[in-house]
């Protein structure tokens, strides 16, 4: 379920990585290592995003959930966008665009693209 919404999460497969999208609100569940996975696969560096999402101190714990294991996710801040992160390291919640955000300054942008089109409608 949807830790902003409550609305079941879709699974979309880009090239062997799940990506389990809210169509309601724009939101984004990635397991731990796949955003790292989509920048390679968008021709970006091995490794720069999920390192500095390690690197990321925890900010205060929010009230969204993990989709896992259901632990009140901690907020962290990567290239100026505010990230909700699993205290178990499960995975990350990205809100509507901010992944793309991330992913925009990769080599052919792809996958910003492809992300960009699983949006949900203006005014749903």
């Amino acid at each position: 379920m949807c830790p902003a919404c409550d609305e079941a999460l879709i699974v979309f497969e880009l090239d062997g990585v799940e990506i389990d999208r809210c169509l309601r609100c724009g939101g984004t569940w990635l397991d731990a290592g796949e955003l790292d996975q989509l920048a390679r696969l968008d021709g970006g560096a091995r490794g720069p995003l999920d390192a500095a999402l390690a690197e990321a101190a925890d900010g205060p714990r929010g009230d969204r959930r993990c989709v896992r294991c259901s632990s009140k996710m901690t907020i962290v801040t990567v290239q100026s966008v505010d990230i909700d992160r699993c205290p178990r390291g499960h995975g990350h919640w990205f809100d509507r665009s901010e992944i793309e955000t991330l992913l925009a300054g990769n080599r052919s942008g792809g996958v910003a693209a492809f992300l960009g089109q699983l949006q949900p409608k203006k005014g749903a």
